[in-house]
């Protein structure tokens, strides 16, 4: 846990620009998820896993920014625009977040890029098991968190090889 706040703090000092890649590296595995780096996000670490819903989900650290972000992509989210903000909520076993996520597409595919700098959110994140996402017009999707702490673990391990 202490790595994980000396990364977090570390985030807080990058620099500034933010794009999202469409070609990853391959670094690993951990956790049954992929541990990849993004070179659009200044070697950016990440995890990455796909779900039966047909969701994608990626945790990472965006160092053009020193922030860390959740993205999820899925076909079926057709309503999403490009560049428009919306209000969500984040429930980590109960405990809420507010946050506002900005529409994006990757190869076609829609998804919400949610940027964080609160480190205490990361650390929710990799202890606990379902994160559940509401939009203002309901439930959008739950995501499985397990294994999550070991693969924040090695992105940790993946970012400080970078820096």
């Amino acid at each position: 846990m202490k790595t994980l706040a000396i990364c977090a703090l570390a985030l807080a000092v990058a620099a500034p620009g933010v794009v999202h890649a469409q070609s990853l590296e391959q670094w690993g595995t951990a956790g049954g998820w992929d541990v990849m780096i993004d070179p659009s996000l200044g070697d950016g670490c990440l995890i990455q896993a796909a779900y039966t819903d047909g969701s994608v989900v990626r945790i990472g650290f965006d160092r053009n920014v020193g922030e860390g972000y959740v993205t999820a992509f899925n076909a079926e989210w057709g309503d999403i625009v490009e560049g428009e903000t919306y209000g969500i909520l984040f429930d980590l076993d109960g405990q809420e977040y507010d946050a506002v996520a900005t529409g994006i597409y990757l190869n076609g595919v829609p998804g919400a890029d949610i940027y964080f700098d609160n480190p205490d959110f990361l650390f929710d994140i990799a202890a606990k098991y379902t994160m559940s996402i509401y939009n203002e017009n309901g439930f959008v999707t739950a995501i499985d968190l397990g294994g999550t702490m070991v693969g924040l673990e090695a992105a940790m391990e993946c970012q400080e090889e970078m820096s």
